[in-house]
């Protein structure tokens, strides 16, 4: 096999090594064969599969989508943290650097990235470091290495270019190489399934940020599908690229290599999986609703219940909030903390909540108790496992 690309030199720390600059994209052969070819048109039809499946109210299912795919792409590179604590750090201003910050911090990057893609604003450098600022928010990074492409060596795998499997192209050749890849994600006419895996493959081996390229890689995909496909919400890809990470590796090593149509052709597979996988989420929390709806009609008949009603709207606010309090009921549907807390307290009874514990005060008075459906967590916090 030989290199879509050429080796050069380059010195780090007084040794000699070689650092690879990919092809450009403008000057690569990216011809598939009918193989990738159809694997790419039963993605899409799985893709636009999910997106009918959507109901007219999709905002609660996307953010669940959303948030499946923030946790996979963060379990890829190793962080993780319990929803519940990723729900909690979505809404903490402390700027603690926890695993749970860091993937909160993903999600907030690639809703950013949706956000964008929804509009007609062309994809720009000041952009992808606008979701790298977002996504570093959690983290420890040097501040000089935070929303701004590298202004060192980079690398792959190691803890040096001398023992690592890819050293990335020098400094030098960024702006080159980032320019054609931003003119190919705007303006290619490949379908958008084989230019996402292009555009993400060819983002992975430039490498330009010193830290989180893997997950702005992958937000780059959400931001291909959504524009692309004119989606609400994208499919959570990273679910299925989690659950074979090294077919993942493999293919973005067979890209560099020259075998795009190989690589085209795994990652569409792990499109369609995240097309079944958005379509059957939809489902299953349709499902998990009738059931609970059941839950509490059959207590309702039991016995005449106070908080009945405010019980019944509670069941509204999921799966839109995760993590439930008196103070989100409260606020969210008008009623007194005591008739948000007995509400709560209903749902726990019949078993659609269950108490998890209680949230830091933010002020004066006692922590609030925490209620969580486990049912509900379990279809996003399993993700990166189930294919």
């Amino acid at each position: 096999m030989e290199l879509a690309g050429t080796e050069v030199p380059v010195v780090w720390r007084g040794r000699r090594v070689r650092a690879f600059v990919p092809q450009l994209l403008a000057e690569r052969d990216l011809t598939l064969d009918g193989r990738a070819a159809a694997r790419c048109g039963a993605a899409e039809l799985s893709v636009a599969h999910g997106a009918e499946a959507l109901p007219d109210d999709y905002a609660p299912l996307a953010r669940l989508l959303l948030r499946a795919e923030g946790i996979a792409s963060s379990y890829i590179e190793g962080v993780t943290a319990p929803v519940v604590e990723v729900v909690l750090a979505e809404h903490d201003s402390t700027g603690a650097h926890t695993p749970a910050a860091r993937v909160a911090a993903n999600l907030a990057a690639t809703g950013q990235a949706v956000a964008h893609a929804a509009g007609t604003d062309r994809l720009s450098l000041d952009e992808l470091c606008r979701w790298h600022a977002g996504l570093m928010a959690g983290s420890a990074t040097p501040a000089r290495h935070v929303g701004r492409d590298r202004d060192e060596q980079g690398w792959i795998g190691g803890q040096s270019p001398l023992e690592s499997h890819l050293v990335t192209p020098p400094v030098s050749e960024l702006d080159t190489l980032l320019g054609d890849l931003l003119g190919f994600v705007n303006d290619a006419d490949l379908d958008a399934i084989a230019a996402a895996a292009i555009a993400h493959a060819q983002f992975e081996v430039i490498h330009p940020f010193a830290d989180g390229n893997g997950r702005i890689g992958r937000i780059l995909v959400s931001w291909l599908l959504t524009r692309r496909l004119h989606l609400l919400t994208p499919p959570p890809v990273s679910v299925h690229l989690a659950a074979d990470v090294g077919g993942y590796s493999s293919g973005l090593t067979r890209y560099r290599f020259g075998e795009t149509s190989a690589w085209v052709a795994w990652f569409a597979d792990a499109v369609s999986g995240a097309g079944r996988a958005q379509s059957q989420l939809v489902v299953a929390v349709g499902q998990l609703r009738s059931g609970w709806q059941a839950k509490l009609a059959r207590q309702r008949n039991a016995r005449a219940l106070r908080a009945d009603a405010a019980a019944w709207a509670v069941l509204d606010l999921l799966p839109r909030h995760l993590v439930l309090s008196a103070p989100v009921v409260a606020d969210s549907l008008g009623l007194t903390r005591k008739g948000a807390g007995d509400a709560l307290a209903t749902l726990a009874e019949v078993g659609i909540l269950t108490p998890h514990g209680t949230a830091a005060p933010a002020g004066r008075g006692r922590p609030a108790h925490l209620y969580v459906s486990e049912e509900l967590l379990g279809l996003v916090g399993s993700s990166p496992l189930r294919r």
